[in-house]
């Protein structure tokens, strides 16, 4: 085996891998981290200098990835405690309200052929997931996935038939003849 700085670098994986793990408190972490401070020792092989310890070196970029790390954790939690404010604070619509938004939309949905609506009235209006969706109606997760798009599609095409601008406006206010219609 040759003496390469990288292969220097791998003969001492466990102190590397310790040096990690007294730092980080999953073990799992830790692998990860040691593997990704590997390929990006390989990546940039060529930025070591020659006059340099290659032991020195790849420490510099283990306490980098250590700390690369603790800061996604630390963005990912703001992310996911700014997400429970807005859930904890989201305002949902009255029934009345969601009634009428528009009123035409079920005339229009019952219109549509039946396998479109009713991936639409489980998925879209029932809250049902496009995965329990298909395995409930026997399809493949894509082909669940393309029939919803082609509904949307031809929901969205009826809508505008149907009730003008009004759709391309969001259905606000609905004055569409389908409105009203009982």
């Amino acid at each position: 085996m040759p003496d390469t700085p990288l292969h220097q670098l791998l003969a001492q994986r466990k102190q590397f891998l310790a040096f990690v793990q007294r730092r980080v408190s999953d073990s799992a972490l830790a692998e990860d981290i040691l593997q990704t401070a590997y390929l990006r020792a390989f990546e940039h092989q060529d930025d070591f200098k020659p006059d340099e310890s290659a032991v020195g070196w790849f420490y510099r970029l283990l306490r980098n990835a250590v700390i690369d790390n603790y800061r996604r954790q630390e963005s990912r939690g703001r992310a996911l405690e700014t997400w429970k404010h807005e859930l904890e604070t989201a305002v949902q619509p009255t029934p009345e309200v969601q009634n009428e938004v528009c009123a035409c939309l079920n005339g229009v949905v019952d219109g549509l052929k039946s396998e479109y609506s009713d991936i639409l009235r489980a998925v879209d209006l029932g809250e049902q997931s496009t995965q329990d969706f298909a395995r409930q109606h026997n399809l493949s997760a894509s082909n669940a996935g393309v029939r919803l798009h082609r509904a949307r599609a031809s929901l969205r095409k009826q809508l505008i038939q149907a009730c003008g601008s009004c759709a391309e406006h969001g259905c606000l206010d609905c004055g569409c003849k389908q409105a009203e219609t009982p």
